[in-house]
């Protein structure tokens, strides 16, 4: 329980279906409340975007755009990207590290449970290595196609697998019970799509290491979120709210539920500490 007057330090916002409905800016009710939030505590996107898909959401919400005059002016402000796997700076837009893998073991786990997908391993601030063509739109960044050997050839912050053959649930069903070595697997309940990064690393552990650094307490950290890749973190925050949207899972794993993004539900949350 928290206390009567609780104010979060840090706010954790996950961005598509959280910040932004599809490919909308945020809307003006919720970038004035982030925008208003901002001035009393700090606010960190986490996503499963790469440093590639952040930028513009950046610049709309004005983070890291101007100094602050509070308790953290010192503290290099950071955006959680790749869910988890790479940190970047949200003020000078540079990677301040990555956590990387060897995508081999995880696309052949996948490629079992999921015969015909297509992976993608992340190149941090470049784009994506690809096996086959995505649909357009989904990937940020230079996409190049490459054989199987250039594919799995390097370490990657980050795989991802498009299953063209099956709806999300068809892939939650096949993806059941699947061990894939090494790896944090997460679905997506709008496209049939898994994506993977390093065992041990998921927006949880990195918003963690974010709070270790500011000096915030676990207890003091709101969080907002939507998806499969955001579970851990509802779950670590010291509040942890769920979109309307949600699936029943993820709600599951918060503290509460909030409206829809069609209904401004992170607004709604943010609007009951300004």
């Amino acid at each position: 329980m928290r206390p009567p007057g609780w104010q979060p330090r840090l706010i954790a916002l996950d961005i598509d279906g959280t910040t932004v409905h599809e490919k909308n800016p945020p809307s003006p009710r919720v970038l004035a409340a982030v925008r208003e939030i901002g001035r009393h505590a700090v606010v960190t996107l986490c996503t499963g975007r790469t440093v590639l898909g952040v930028g513009h959401v950046l610049d709309q919400l004005e983070l890291g755009a101007r100094p602050r005059a509070d308790r953290y002016a010192d503290f290099p402000h950071t955006t959680v990207c790749s869910n988890g796997a790479v940190v970047l700076d949200t003020g000078s837009r540079e990677v301040r590290y990555a956590i990387r893998f060897e995508p081999g073991p995880v696309v052949a786990a996948v490629r079992e449970a999921l015969p015909g997908a297509v992976f993608g391993c992340e190149e941090v601030g470049r784009g994506q290595r690809v096996a086959a063509p995505f649909p357009d739109g989904i990937l940020a960044g230079r996409v190049r196609v490459v054989d199987e050997h250039e594919l799995l050839g390097e370490p990657t912050p980050k795989v991802v697998a498009y299953w063209p053959h099956g709806t999300p649930a068809d892939v939650a069903e096949r993806m059941e019970g699947v061990e894939v070595p090494g790896a944090e697997v997460t679905l997506d309940h709008e496209l049939p799509w898994v994506s993977m990064v390093p065992e041990g690393v998921s927006k949880a552990s990195a918003l963690a290491e974010v709070a270790r650094v500011l000096g915030v307490a676990q207890a003091d950290v709101l969080a907002v979120g939507d998806g499969d890749n955001d579970r851990a973190m509802l779950r670590w925050a010291g509040l942890g709210v769920a979109m309307g949207q949600a699936p029943p899972e993820v709600k599951a794993d918060a503290d509460e539920v909030t409206g829809t993004v069609e209904e401004d539900g992170l607004a709604a949350v943010l609007e009951r500490y300004l």
